[in-house]
C-alpha cells in the first residue's frame, strides 16, 4: 500500500488510466469482432462500415495514447488487405 502522498495519487491515476485503457481495447475488439464476422459473411455493405468503424476507433485511440501509430498503422494495412482479398 502507497504511503507517501505522491505514491497514492499515482495509485488513483494508474486506476483511471488502466479503466480508460481497458475501455478503449474492448471497444477496439467489438469493431474488430463484429469487421472479421461481415468480412466471413462476404456483406460489401456491412465490410466498409465495420471497416470505417475500426479505423475511427483506432484512430482516436492513437490521438489519446493508447496504442502506437506503428502498430495501428500494421493493424489498419492488414484489415484493408483481408478486404481487397474477398
Amino acid at each position: 500500500m502507497a504511503n507517501h502522498e505522491s505514491a497514492k495519487k499515482r495509485s488513483r491515476q494508474n486506476k483511471t488510466r488502466n479503466t480508460v485503457n481497458s475501455q478503449h481495447l474492448s471497444k477496439f475488439r467489438n469493431a474488430l469482432n463484429k469487421f472479421k464476422s461481415s468480412v466471413k459473411a462476404k456483406n460489401e455493405e456491412e465490410i466498409q462500415k465495420s471497416f470505417s468503424l475500426v479505423n475511427s476507433i483506432l484512430s482516436k485511440a492513437v490521438k489519446k495514447g493508447i496504442f502506437k501509430k506503428e502498430n495501428i498503422s500494421r493493424k489498419l494495412s492488414s484489415l484493408s488487405k483481408q478486404i481487397s482479398k474477398k
